[in-house]
């Protein structure tokens, strides 16, 4: 039986607490000893800023160590009250002042780029995958918060929070913005050690991050922004800038553009009933049944997420009738308010523990927070029901393939559904595997098809299509293994089926 195991039975039998004590102080004790080991690895600079991860992660070993049972009593889960989750339109209703300037310049842009393109067979970060017209998620990015300084007559920076995966490739491509309206600020998540499941302890050897040490270390979730945000200096220096509020969101959402109804909503409360977290949620669809909702608890909002459900549970968590809404990741958030609360340690986020296997077979432990978790730890928090819009992840191929498409256009860095497409839903689209690395998935297109009357589209197997194809309603196209379909040119697929081993179609 594994270590944690022992844990979980210790925490079911009080006859053994007090030497499952024991072992949680040994365990403690052995990895603050291997911790001081890997520091000793390095000097100088370097080993500050490891030095202050390394207390963060402490904290997080230690409420892991202390976890007994499970995380959340599903007795206590209640719809949260009407009045804590208000519809985006009653919030754009009030208008907006004459002053929106001087609140745009109380805000700062903050964009989640810890995360690389391997999903999507690209190396390096995420954030410079094209996604429309030679532009990527970073240019986007950038064209938004320039076109909106221009506009308003405005200073909102840009920070991206990156990872110690990709830091070194951001920062070389940030050259490439030095003339643009645009200040851009960076810093990094903290960097923890992956921990062996049998002997709770670090797999690393050294610091390093290259050659046996290269799978050793990973960036511990967006939960870590409030720590790595705080122990930067940046939030300091937004704060004397007389920056307020940030604006987060994850870099590849298209969607997550600076709203001015919600924040004109946020400045102009009274400074005694400000509310100092909001959290975007949307309505559900049956393809976001798994996303993190928004509950009471304890007389808080809390967001919950399906890794805490208790397995009998999971059915009624999907349910889009009575957990209408999820998490877009689109939060605004009191810089003074995340201050205080770093200060006073009082900044209370779920663990959730998740299990790798490296490539050599060996199983570990990642222990990580999620950013909207700490909802319930700030005052007067809210949650506000926005458009669909708001919410244009881009996670696959299949994305990828909407987002280019002429379903939206692009105006000064933003996507905006097209008017010319008669429905406001968006198509769902399930490409196979022939088409998940974003290389072979260009190959097999030589245009994007036209995607304004479509409703779904399945591809599977070798499949092709031409310059100037068409897709109408529902579309399935399959080719079988050995088989393969090419589109050609110009073909209209309205309602079709196709499959088999085609070279040639009529159209």
């Amino acid at each position: 039986m594994s270590i944690v195991a022992d844990l979980a039975k210790g925490n079911s039998n009080a006859g053994m607490t007090e030497f499952q004590e024991k072992m949680r102080q040994q365990l403690e004790s052995s990895m603050h000893g291997e911790l001081e080991k890997l520091l000793s690895t390095i000097k100088g600079q370097e080993a500050e800023v490891s030095k202050k991860d390394f207390e963060g992660f402490k904290r997080l070993f230690h409420r892991f160590l202390q976890v007994k049972g499970p995380p959340i009593d599903w007795a206590k889960i209640h719809r949260p009250p009407e009045d804590s989750i208000q519809p985006y339109e009653k919030i754009k209703a009030r208008g907006l002042p004459d002053g929106i300037t001087a609140s745009l310049n109380k805000l700062a842009v903050v964009k989640l780029n810890g995360g690389l393109g391997t999903s999507m067979g690209c190396k390096g970060p995420k954030s410079l995958i094209s996604v429309r017209n030679e532009n990527t998620f970073l240019d986007l990015t950038v064209q938004q918060i320039e076109h909106l300084n221009k506009t308003y007559n405005t200073d909102v920076p840009l920070v991206l929070m990156n990872s110690f995966n990709t830091d070194e490739d951001t920062k070389k491509i940030l050259q490439k913005y030095t003339h643009h309206r645009v200040k851009i600020h960076t810093f990094n998540q903290s960097r923890y050690p992956r921990i062996n499941k049998e002997s709770l302890l670090p797999v690393a050897t050294s610091m390093t991050l290259s050659g046996e040490n290269s799978e050793a270390w990973y960036p511990p979730g967006h939960g870590d922004i409030y720590a790595s945000f705080y122990n930067s200096g940046l939030l300091d220096k937004l704060i004397a800038e007389g920056k307020e509020y940030i604006f987060v969101s994850n870099i590849d959402n298209l969607g997550a553009t600076v709203d001015l109804h919600i924040l004109n909503h946020l400045i102009s409360q009274p400074s005694n009933k400000r509310c100092e977290f909001v959290m975007e949620v949307t309505d559900k669809t049956r393809a976001d049944v798994k996303g993190g909702t928004l509950t009471e608890y304890d007389g808080k909002l809390r967001l919950l997420e399906i890794a805490q459900v208790p397995k009998a549970h999971v059915d009624e968590f999907k349910s889009v009738t009575k957990f209408k809404i999820f998490n877009t990741n689109n939060l605004w958030i009191s810089l003074p308010a995340i201050k205080r609360l770093h200060e006073q340690n009082a900044m209370d986020m779920e663990i959730i523990v998740n299990p790798k296997t490296l490539d050599g077979g060996l199983n570990v432990l990642q222990l990580e927070t999620a950013v909207g978790a700490a909802i319930k730890s700030f005052d007067n928090a809210l949650g506000i029901n926005v458009p669909r819009s708001r919410f244009l992840p881009v996670k696959t191929t299949s994305d990828l393939l909407l987002v280019m498409s002429n379903l939206y256009r692009l105006e000064a860095g933003s996507l905006t559904m097209s008017e010319k497409r008669e429905f406001p839903t968006t198509p769902h689209v399930k490409l196979g595997s022939s088409f998940t690395k974003v290389h072979d998935y260009l190959r097999r297109f030589e245009s994007i098809p036209d995607m304004l009357e479509l409703d779904h589209l399945t591809v599977s197997g070798d499949v092709t299509f031409g310059k100037q194809v068409t897709l109408k309603g529902t579309v399935i196209i399959i080719a079988n293994h050995g088989d393969r379909i090419d589109i050609p040119a110009g073909a209209v697929l309205e309602n079709k089926i196709v499959s088999g081993n085609l070279r040639i179609l009529d159209h």
